[in-house]
């Protein structure tokens, strides 16, 4: 059945109409990406949300409303919600043919669906333990209710308890199975220092073109599409260096987007363990994108969170075919402690300079590390 679904975000009154609207666009792309379609996209500006609904109550009641005519089936919050709030919004919206997801109940479905090794799908499979978790205590509360009351020992408490037992355990069969992936990786790592080959990892905001130009530097042949999250799994390829004469290897990673949950980062750990181990970095940014600085930011932000903010970087920005007006010159002073290049991977333009700045940035690494 096609996922007809009600958008909502609550933002601060001081946000700007560009970032409320750049919000709710890349919630309505997600949505695509899972294959269902936005019928109804609602902003309400609070300071702070609704504690018991995350939507104010009137605002709620005129979703609903104006649902009757959209016959939309889900309704996807813009956030976390805590789980008292999710569980309140789906007890009012399932009386009307609703279900509620928030948005990184929507991240894990689409990951879910695009998953194809069976290291990802536990990685997915740990990560939405962890968002569901919190989410018992509202499920047992109902239960509890069912079973007698507060004060008595009945079904619904038993049920609580199974539950938990179950998804810790769950828990932590799967962290088993990943350290087995951790050390297979870690096996090959150990293999490429000892044959002294450089490693260069491309990380990004998601859709900015990273297996593009993963198979125009490699051809590689990984799955392309034009959509949020397309590569899951980590992709690794050969990197010819023309001065050297010496092969590099190129890994693809997962991108990454704003608002991106810990313990998804966290799950994902092993895979972006290649972004940890990388001699460089090739932060691809898309050009194309008006909003692309905000989105360097983003990826910043993540890559501090996995302390490797100070590796030897550089800024690949990509798509300049469908870049409107580039101000080369000035980019290329802003952020020229990145030593930026442009590229178009679909016109072959700028990657033979992307090449020999990989070059020139991996022996300034290598004589650091010598000294």
């Amino acid at each position: 059945m096609l996922q007809k679904a009600i958008l909502a975000d609550v933002i601060s009154p001081d946000t700007s109409k560009e970032e409320a609207l750049q919000r709710l666009d890349e919630l309505e792309n997600l949505v695509k990406t899972f294959g269902g379609i936005a019928v109804v996209k609602v902003i309400q500006k609070k300071n702070i949300p609704d504690y018991k609904t995350y939507i104010g109550s009137g605002k709620l009641q005129e979703i609903l409303d104006e649902n009757k005519s959209n016959k939309a089936n889900l309704l996807i919050v813009n956030n976390l919600l805590k789980p008292m709030q999710n569980y309140n919004l789906n007890e009012i919206c399932k009386k009307h043919g609703i279900e509620v997801w928030d948005r990184v109940d929507l991240i894990l479905k689409i990951f879910d669906k695009h998953a194809k090794s069976v290291e990802a799908k536990l990685q997915i499979e740990l990560a939405a333990i962890k968002h569901m978790g919190p989410r018992i205590y509202g499920m047992g509360l109902e239960l509890t209710r069912q079973a007698g009351g507060i004060g008595t020992r009945g079904i619904g408490e038993t049920n609580l308890q199974i539950m938990k037992r179950h998804l810790k355990r769950r828990e932590q069969k799967i962290k088993e199975k990943l350290k087995h992936y951790d050390q297979i990786q870690a096996s090959h790592r150990k293999q490429r220092r000892s044959k002294d080959l450089k490693t260069v990892s491309l990380v990004g905001y998601t859709n900015a073109g990273k297996s593009t130009l993963l198979n125009a530097l490699t051809k590689k042949g990984v799955y392309v599409a034009d959509k949020l999250f397309a590569t899951l799994e980590t992709t690794v390829g050969q990197l010819y260096l023309p001065s050297s004469g010496r092969i590099a290897l190129l890994s693809d990673t997962i991108g990454f987007i704003q608002d991106l949950p810990p313990d998804l980062i966290n799950a994902f750990k092993s895979t972006l363990s290649e972004i940890i181990d990388a001699d460089l970095l090739l932060h691809v940014i898309d050009t194309g994108d008006p909003l692309y600085e905000s989105k360097i930011l983003v990826v910043e932000d993540i890559l501090f969170g996995l302390e490797v903010s100070d590796k030897p970087k550089i800024y690949v920005f990509n798509k300049i075919d469908l870049a409107c007006g580039l101000d080369v010159k000035n980019i290329s002073n802003h952020f020229s402690d990145f030593s930026p290049v442009f590229v178009s991977c679909q016109e072959k333009k700028g990657l033979e300079e992307l090449i020999n700045k990989v070059e020139e940035k991996l022996a300034v690494h290598t004589v650091h590390q010598v000294l």
